[in-house]
């Protein structure tokens, strides 16, 4: 059985991660205060999961790019290429 995992909105991927992580939080907000119909709740945890998963992505993607700095003499001496896959 293969697990698919469903691409994140555009709306969503364009997001800086500061920003998604803002939306993130308002729903959270939301949901934990209690007043929204089953239904509204729904559709806000769905794309409270896609932000969680769109940061989750950015934060990796900064921590790969931190783990490929050289570090030479003490000091960053610059990076190399990241491989994404």
């Amino acid at each position: 059985m293969t697990s698919r995992v469903a691409p994140v909105p555009q709306d969503i991927a364009d997001l800086s991660f500061e920003d998604a992580l803002k939306k993130l939080e308002e729903i959270v907000e939301q949901l934990e205060g209690g007043n929204v119909p089953l239904e509204r709740s729904i559709e806000m945890y769905t794309r409270g999961d896609a932000l969680r998963k769109h940061c989750e992505g950015l934060l990796k993607s900064a921590e790969a790019k931190v783990e490929k700095i050289v570090v030479k003499d003490g000091g960053a001496a610059g990076t190399e290429p990241l491989d994404v896959d």
